[in-house]
């Protein structure tokens, strides 16, 4: 398939995280990032089952919530013809709270491509985004919607992003 303008679904990342019940100030959580190869287009996912380490640390300071996570994956199976996958992502986030769970957010997703030369290897985006917390019963979800313009990435990378977001939130 050649380049241009796709729609669809990208591959799914599964990343879980463990942290300490007592964090005062600070929180951390460490754990598994799992990525499952199942984008519609091959212009929209790596064709490659792919696992690595997370990390995640955040302060709450109201109305603002602040932090980074960091992860890296490298694939262990998948399609034969498609690349390898060693992969690092960088997500800085800063949410400021508003009222009724709504909150104004900007975490942006950079992306570090190792198999590539360094002049392809960063995806840099630049944007923001809004979404609200609610419950559905007593189910905690985190819904959000994200555009991000790329200011620095590969000549054969978007120039936009959007990112919509639905996360079933498990506390304790």
């Amino acid at each position: 398939e050649g380049t241009g303008d796709q729609f669809g679904l990208g591959d799914i990342n599964l990343t879980t995280f463990v942290s300490p019940a007592d964090s005062k100030g600070f929180t951390w959580g460490i754990g598994p990032s799992l990525t499952v190869p199942s984008a519609t287009n091959s212009l929209l996912g790596a064709g490659k089952w792919s696992l690595g380490p997370s990390f995640v640390g955040l302060t709450i300071r109201k109305p603002w919530l602040a932090g980074i996570l960091v992860r890296q994956i490298w694939s262990f199976a998948g399609e034969d013809d498609r690349a390898d996958v060693d992969q690092m992502v960088i997500q800085p986030f800063v949410n400021y709270n508003l009222q009724d769970g709504w909150y104004l957010v900007t975490a942006p997703i950079f992306v570090a491509n190792w198999n590539v030369e360094a002049s392809k290897r960063w995806v840099a985006p630049v944007g923001a985004g809004v979404g609200r917390v609610f419950k559905i019963g007593k189910q905690p979800i985190n819904v959000n919607l994200h555009a991000y313009y790329n200011v620095e990435r590969p000549i054969d990378a978007p120039d936009w992003s959007i990112r919509f977001a639905v996360q079933l939130i498990f506390p304790k």
